[in-house]
């Protein structure tokens, strides 16, 4: 952690008020902590340069232990590691055999933290003062150390991601327009013929798109387009490869998107061009 020096003035701030409730799940993580050698508990004798109050934070139904970094945040120097892409590290399973998933459980606490700069994470609570040991989520660099131990350690073995479902569905954007409306502060939210029959047909997309199939960069593209006057834009990109010994086009991903209020005045030949451009824009890494 490279903090700017001199470093920024102490802060000793009390701990925030907290409700009976919340104060007994504040020791209950602080002893979990404790028990996972994630943090430990330090004299009030000791120098503080910054010390954040712990707060608690209600996330997916279950409380959460963060701290507040924001002003330690202020003089850290930023790391500017890369940090890749998702669909890019998902064109590179292509081929692939084998794919494995893993999940790291509190990814950011399996990471260490240099000596000096324990002192630099202590946060105070009605328990006492703690210092932690591990890495802490809210530090503005932790993604980016994350992401170099994980690269480290694994390398080209290892590359997690999510697939996107809209991808997977032809005129996504065309499909769903009138239920995106919805989404319209000035608009009553009413469901009508037309945006049900839009929500069952995207029910029915997602159990019969097409699988979509990993890109071979030694082979050529095939770009699709489809344009609709006053609906919207969509393009396809497809890939002839060798399945089973037959040559085969599959898909590797279908993007769309509604047209803007501007956009929607073009005309025909306007609106073909103006896909043309956006799909060769939107999909440029590929082609």
């Amino acid at each position: 952690m490279d903090v700017e020096r001199p470093y920024p003035p102490m802060l000793r701030r009390p701990p925030y008020p907290a409700s009976l409730q919340t104060r007994k799940e504040i020791e209950k993580h602080i002893n979990e902590l404790l028990d996972m050698d994630v943090i430990r508990k330090i004299g009030h004798n000791k120098i503080v340069e910054i010390t954040t109050p712990v707060l608690i934070t209600w996330h997916d139904g279950k409380y959460r232990l963060c701290g507040d970094f924001r002003a330690l945040n202020n003089y850290t120097k930023a790391d500017r590691y890369l940090i890749p892409r998702i669909p890019h590290s998902l064109d590179k399973l292509a081929k692939a055999k084998y794919i494995t998933k893993m999940d790291c459980i509190k990814g950011f606490q399996q990471n260490g933290v240099k000596p000096n700069s324990m002192k630099l994470l202590r946060s105070i609570c009605h328990m006492g003062l703690y210092e932690y040991i591990r890495m802490q989520f809210g530090i503005k660099n932790a993604p980016a150390h994350f992401q170099r131990m994980m690269d480290t350690i694994f390398q080209d073995e290892i590359l997690e991601g999510w697939i996107y479902y809209r991808n997977h569905i032809k005129n996504f954007a065309h499909i769903t327009s009138s239920l995106y409306k919805l989404c319209s502060k000035d608009l009553v939210f009413e469901i009508t013929k037309e945006r049900r029959d839009a929500y069952d047909r995207i029910k029915h997309e997602l159990t019969n798109a097409p699988m979509l199939i990993l890109p071979d960069f030694e082979l050529p593209f095939k770009l699709y387009k489809d344009a609709e006057c006053n609906q919207g834009l969509g393009a396809a990109l497809h890939q002839r490869q060798i399945v089973d010994g037959e040559p085969r086009e599959g898909v590797i991903c279908q993007i769309s998107r509604q047209l803007k209020d501007s956009e929607a005045r073009y005309g025909a030949t306007q609106t073909e061009c103006l896909c043309l451009v956006w799909a060769l824009e939107k999909l440029h890494y590929y082609l």
